[in-house]
Parts: structure tokens; C-alpha cells; sequence
């Protein structure tokens, strides 16, 4: 049952160490965008597949566009 349970669920690759990316720009907001919700919230790793390194690099990378003004704390329908 336990065995089942494990073929099922497959792990995520991250996108980022597949690409071998160093560093996040702030600036590439259409990048960024793939991991945020509808409502604007960055989305956690669970559902994203990124690496606990890559998940920090972005959580940063978005919240300084959002202060930089390139993103919105909220989108509006």
C-alpha cells in the first residue's frame, strides 16, 4: 500500500537547477509571474517544485520587484 502511494506522487524537478541558474533577476517580472497565485501570493514549494535555495532566491526577487514598483502586492481582475 505504502509502495503504491510512493509511485504516485513523483517529485518535482527545479526548473532553476535544470537551467543551472545562478542568481534571479528582479527585473524578468514575466519569469517571476509563473510563481505567484491569481491573487499575487508566491506560491510554496510543494506546488511549484522548486528547491529550498531557488524557492529563497525568488521569494527575494519578488518582493524586491514589488518594491520597486515593477510588480503589484495584488492583482486586480
Amino acid at each position: 500500500m505504502a509502495k503504491d502511494l510512493k509511485d504516485i506522487k513523483k517529485k518535482k524537478n527545479c526548473s532553476f537547477c535544470n537551467d543551472k541558474t545562478e542568481s534571479l533577476d528582479f527585473k524578468d517580472v514575466s519569469k517571476l509571474k509563473r510563481f505567484l497565485s491569481e491573487s499575487g501570493k508566491i506560491l510554496p514549494r510543494r506546488i511549484t517544485g522548486t528547491c529550498a535555495k531557488h524557492q529563497r532566491m525568488l521569494s527575494n526577487a519578488v518582493k524586491k520587484a514589488r518594491e520597486a514598483g515593477l510588480m503589484g502586492y495584488v492583482f486586480e481582475n
